[in-house]
């Protein structure tokens, strides 16, 4: 069967076609039996679809098309609020990776960690910003694998390319939730049993919350979370108080020590890393797109963005600057491992609930992204069908089954967000946004411009750089660590029963 590409969609060729009912309904009937997901209407030859191949004539055309499909059928997708999406937004960041930057600060030192924290927040708004606009211009970009094809040719490849990346980045986060679960557990049960056993019922568990078909229903997840892992880290400064100077692994000859900058003796690598786990932390706008698709009314986005990023900016740096202050060059990731035994069973306990259910929501994504591309255009896309339900459960399994095989392969856990930060974040948390802004105000970039948007040009094609950067570097010292941190035993052989527990 052959089938049709249309801004980055999949129409089967000789399957019912979507197309515009208003405009349908609207004319004089002049071409009988164009279906609307499986529903004959009326079209003249004039309407939005092509009659000879079934596809919509123009990116005009596209729209309307698309946002059809999203609003008739059984299903409709385009029905969830700005409070909604705001706690989808605070579950992909209330998340065990805050937890992370006590360790980012023993590297780059309590100045250097604040300031690492507060530009990258600052440039991820702007640039969140920046995606909000694209997608409010190009309302029938689904997901991030439409922007990238359309950001960069409206070829298949970058499509593809995009597609993949996404496929990836979620998978691979995915299996970092596999992980955190197996990790949390054996800790909370002292190695009750074999780790694969662990991670495996998460992956169980996080592919039955996968299920739900709408990210509106996934967001009522996200509220218990956010809460939960808020308990943990409240939980974690209240312990790290109570233990003060006497951190987990404290040497009675080297007593705790800050420093403003990165201390003597810190590598490129160490300092690298360190600086991609706060970027990692900053960085999710790869789901904004599918998160923006699925709103009522998409003008609603920078209320959602404002309230999650001011929260951001507050857990970040106060999480960062007091476990630092009370661990300095014995802070670990997740901080939980500088606390006793008991105090860490304890706060790991809320983290087992959050960690499945944000593992749901980037399961939810990827798994719409596939299913979007096999069924959009059919039926199957917006209604129960058997046919529809079988092809969105084998999306979320095949996907929760490579991401839990990332997870076992790569065990552990402040490197892989490294890993994650440089492949994915230098592309979707800066190149991305930077080409988006050049594409919007093209013919307005410099000549005959404000000195004020002669910067913000000069910025975007920083950023551009920047996010080069990040992949190039970011990759070596990313693999450099996982070299030595197999070098020097510090972590379990992949695939193995071996206890986990921080």
């Amino acid at each position: 069967m052959g089938r049709l590409r249309i801004v980055g969609k999949i129409f089967p060729a000789g399957a019912p076609k979507v197309v515009d009912r208003a405009a349908a309904e609207d004319s004089t009937p002049s071409s009988p039996g164009a279906q609307v997901d499986g529903t004959v209407v009326e079209r003249k030859a004039s309407s939005d679809v092509d009659p000879e191949k079934g596809e919509p004539k123009d990116v005009h055309a596209v729209v309307r098309v698309v946002s059809n499909a999203q609003e008739s059928g059984e299903i409709q997708y385009r029905t969830m609020s700005w409070q909604r999406c705001a706690c989808l937004l605070f579950t992909e960041y209330v998340c065990l990776a805050i937890l992370s930057f006590p360790w980012a600060f023993r590297y780059l030192g309590m100045a250097g960690g604040i300031l690492s924290t507060l530009g990258l927040g600052i440039i991820a708004l702007y640039t969140s910003m920046t995606l909000w606009r694209y997608c409010m211009k190009n309302p029938h970009l689904l997901h991030i694998a439409d922007i990238g094809q359309d950001l960069f040719g409206k070829h298949w490849l970058a499509y593809e390319l995009t597609g993949a990346a996404l496929i990836l980045n979620n998978c691979f986060i995915m299996g970092l939730h596999t992980l955190t679960g197996s990790e949390v557990l054996n800790v909370l049960s002292d190695h009750g049993t074999c780790t694969l056993v662990f991670s495996i019922v998460v992956l169980i568990v996080c592919f039955l919350g996968t299920l739900p078909r709408k990210l509106d229903q996934v967001a009522i997840l996200g509220v218990v979370s956010a809460i939960c892992m808020f308990i943990s880290i409240v939980l974690v400064i209240v312990f790290t108080g109570i233990i003060g100077k006497n951190p987990a692994g404290l040497k009675p000859d080297e007593p705790v020590r800050i420093t403003a900058w990165a201390p003597e003796g810190t590598t490129f690598v160490e300092g690298f890393n360190a600086f991609l786990n706060i970027l990692f932390t900053w960085v999710g706008q790869i789901m904004y797109p599918s998160f923006i698709s699925e709103m009522k009314n998409p003008n609603d986005f920078p209320k959602a963005l404002y309230a999650t990023t001011a929260m951001e900016f507050f857990l970040f740096l106060f999480v960062g600057i007091y476990v630092y202050a009370f661990a300095g060059q014995y802070a670990e990731t997740p901080a939980v491992a500088i606390l006793p035994k008991l105090y860490k069973q304890i706060s790991f306990s809320f983290v087992l609930v959050t960690s499945i259910i944000i593992g749901c929501l980037y399961g939810s994504v990827v798994a719409k992204y596939l299913f979007n591309r096999i069924t959009l255009g059919t039926k199957h896309y917006n209604n129960n069908t058997v046919k529809g339900w079988i092809i969105w459960i084998a999306c979320c399994a095949s996907t929760w089954v490579f991401g839990w095989i990332i997870g076992e392969a790569v065990p552990f856990f402040g490197v892989l967000v490294s890993l994650m930060s440089a492949l994915f974040d230098g592309f979707f948390g800066f190149i991305f946004w930077g080409k988006a802004y050049l594409s919007m105000n093209k013919g307005q970039l410099w000549k005959g411009q404000s000195i004020l948007r002669k910067a913000e040009t000069i910025f975007n094609v920083f950023l551009i750089f920047a996010g080069l950067f990040v992949f190039g570097p970011g990759c070596y010292t990313s693999v450099q660590a996982i070299i030595d941190s197999y070098a020097l035993g510090s972590v379990k052989s992949p695939f193995s029963c071996a206890n986990n527990a921080v």
